[in-house]
């Protein structure tokens, strides 16, 4: 049996759209200064899939291996955060951060360690953007670096096989190269549900704004559901 969809409306969706934009924004900034160059991020779209969906388009559109960073996260809505890159691209990605002066075998040494870094900005950059803009809090585990394919990377860990995926399309580019990636986030349907009731909220809050309604500020220096930048 197919799992339970949940729809968003037109106006739901570019908010989320909106959201997470502006946690790569920030991501980007962060990612700049540890490069030294433009780093830009963008996410031009949002689509709820099916878990067997999702890791369909992965194993058509991506012929040779994955790596992925995931980290869990809990609050009024909870699953798993993937950011997904093609392997090919990985040891590319790890000398951007490490910097040109290092060997290939230097890279090669601290390449997983530079993949969690970079999974770690953008994913939490994401999630605590949103969370924080929602009014809610998240608890975010630290980074792990996955490889494999679209199947193994997605595959169901939790024996929640209903999962569904907030699926989003990258634009990276770093040090003028361009490298597509994706953001997964693998939530079951109540957790779904939740975060539609939560960007709902934000959206009617908007409409009758109040002293108190906006985007509010973040505070840095906690590592587990706070701005990292």
């Amino acid at each position: 049996m197919a799992p339970r969809m949940v729809e968003l409306t037109d106006l739901e969706r570019d908010a989320l759209t909106e959201l997470v934009n502006m946690g790569v924004g920030r991501a980007a900034t962060h990612l700049s200064r540890m490069v030294s160059d433009q780093v830009l991020l963008s996410v031009p779209s949002v689509d709820i899939v099916s878990r067997e969906a999702a890791t369909e388009f992965l194993v058509t559109r991506e012929r040779s291996g994955l790596v992925a960073v995931e980290q869990e996260f809990r609050g009024s809505f909870a699953g798993r955060a993937l950011l997904i890159f093609p392997e090919v691209n990985s040891l590319e990605l790890a000398r951007a951060v490490l910097g040109s002066e290092l060997t290939l075998a230097e890279i090669v040494d601290l390449e997983q360690d530079a993949l969690a870094e970079i999974g770690n900005i953008i994913l939490n950059g994401c999630l605590v953007v949103i969370a924080n803009t929602l009014k809610d809090q998240l608890s975010i585990s630290l980074p792990a670096v996955l490889r494999g394919n679209g199947a193994n990377i997605l595959k169901d860990k939790t024996g929640n096989a209903d999962d569904l995926v907030l699926f989003l399309y990258i634009d990276f580019s770093i040090r003028s190269r361009s490298i597509r990636g994706y953001i997964a986030l693998l939530m079951g349907v109540s957790s779904l549900e939740s975060l539609k009731l939560l960007i709902h909220g934000f959206i009617e809050g908007i409409a009758s704004p109040t002293p108190s309604a906006g985007i509010p500020s973040t505070t840095p220096g906690t590592p587990h559901g706070s701005d990292p930048v």
